[in-house]
């Protein structure tokens, strides 16, 4: 079927803009105890993006202990399957490296008065 010139073709994204995307969401998702997003805290190891708009994201939180251990990567992957172009999205906890302090952004750690 041919398109006229009236007709709108869908927005195809690439892996680089989806990825885009994604870490500007990531920005407005916050760590429930402290009050940084969880990209400038240096939660987020790893963001994967293919062509097809399928997400994984690797992550860590400030505990083990944690309590939203069990939610929180739900409702990370609830967020992210938002965006336009995405669509699959998996979110992993993983516990190695341990986060610390030095994983955090500067503007993270200038937010929190640590300079």
């Amino acid at each position: 079927m041919l398109m006229n010139d009236n007709e709108v073709k869908p927005h195809t994204y690439t892996a680089d803009e989806l990825k885009e995307d994604v870490i500007e969401m990531l920005k407005t998702i916050f760590d429930p105890e402290i009050p940084v997003n969880i990209y400038e805290l240096g939660l987020i190891y790893q963001i994967d993006v293919s062509a097809s708009g399928n997400v994984v994201i690797q992550m860590t939180l400030t505990a083990p202990g944690c309590p939203v251990a069990q939610s929180f990567p739900g409702d990370i992957e609830a967020k992210i399957g938002t965006i336009a172009g995405v669509n699959k999205v998996h979110v992993e906890l993983v516990w190695d490296p341990p986060w610390t302090r030095d994983m955090m952004s500067e503007a993270a750690q200038l937010q929190l008065g640590m300079f």
